[in-house]
């Protein structure tokens, strides 16, 4: 079943059975004002394809954190200005409208939950606009951040720097994803990408995105402009 939390999240007294993430349940309820904030590491991107230095900062950010957010990306803040002005004018639009884009049961790109692989799998509790060809101008800058990343890697590996690159050929994909976290007090959406690279765009005023360090649950700090980029699971691999 393909259903729209944005639509029906307002009628549950509880948190559905099936958007529990049992495996967590010890972080479950945390709010903000449980979670210390901290610095993430800041990657100059002007500077890793000349700094020793920055490249040392990147191949420890990724090692010890996974991720860090990115200043100098090439990108202005006035064209992720109007990216963000896109996700909200689209989850703002009446119901009418945004089913208008529903993706079928079997299709991965649309609107709607998560895609249902199984009959006991645990969902998330956020809507999602997925499309592999949306903002061709967006699309195409965050592939060229991409590439930097993953050639600066290969580089701080002492790799030669299209070896990460050559790995997925011609043939990779890049998913465009807008997330709308309906307001729960119950729920947590802890999960690990499974791609090689992500760049997350974070909402400039509402503050919630969290990421496991040592074993502790901890706030990533809304920054002007930079992007916060992690590697997922065929990074770590």
């Amino acid at each position: 079943m393909n259903m729209q939390l944005q639509q029906i999240s307002s009628d549950f007294d509880q948190l559905p059975a099936r958007y529990v993430h049992k495996e967590y349940k010890d972080f479950s309820g945390i709010g903000l004002s449980h979670v210390p904030s901290v610095d993430v590491p800041v990657i100059d991107f002007s500077l890793l394809t000349s700094s020793p230095f920055e490249l040392d900062k990147l191949k420890s950010a990724i090692s010890t954190w996974g991720c860090f957010q990115a200043i100098n990306h090439g990108t202005e803040g006035s064209f992720l200005e109007k990216v963000r002005e896109i996700s909200v004018l689209f989850f703002r639009s009446s119901m009418k409208d945004k089913k208008k884009c529903l993706r079928a049961e079997d299709d991965f790109e649309g609107y709607g939950n998560d895609v249902i692989l199984l009959d006991q799998q645990t969902l998330d509790w956020v809507d999602r606009l997925i499309s592999l060809e949306v903002l061709d101008e967006y699309t195409s800058k965050i592939e060229l951040i991409n590439k930097v990343v993953l050639k600066a890697l290969a580089r701080s590996l002492n790799l030669e720097d299209n070896c990460f690159l050559n790995q997925y050929g011609t043939t990779a994909k890049m998913h465009a994803r807008f997330n709308y976290y309906p307001p729960c007090q119950w729920a947590n959406n802890p999960h690990a990408d499974g791609t090689a690279i992500t760049v997350l765009l974070q909402d400039k005023e509402i503050e919630g995105l969290q990421l496991l360090k040592d074993g502790q649950w901890v706030g990533v700090p809304i920054v002007r402009d930079p992007l916060t980029i992690n590697v997922g699971d065929q990074i770590e691999c």
